[in-house]
């Protein structure tokens, strides 16, 4: 199927950015989209624009695993 277009593009970018995501998978129809993110914020990063179900798989398995993160402590009670 046909991926559709999302929306807050700029606010995804850069929660994608602040969890240390290097990859970003995004529809084809949000590239225009990309112009609203600030450069210092894509820099580091690659987007992947895809049309159709199929691209999104071959993106997400063509992508390194994401890095472990530490575990945060837990606050006792």
């Amino acid at each position: 199927g046909l991926v559709l277009p999302v929306g807050g593009v700029k606010e995804k970018v850069l929660a994608a950015k602040r969890a240390g995501i290097d990859v970003v998978i995004l529809p084809e129809r949000n590239r225009k989209d990309m112009r609203d993110v600030p450069a210092e914020v894509r820099d580091g990063l690659k987007f992947r624009f895809v049309k159709t179900v199929d691209d999104v798989l071959a993106a997400a398995m063509d992508s390194k695993p994401p890095r472990k993160r530490p575990k945060r402590k837990s606050k006792g009670l």
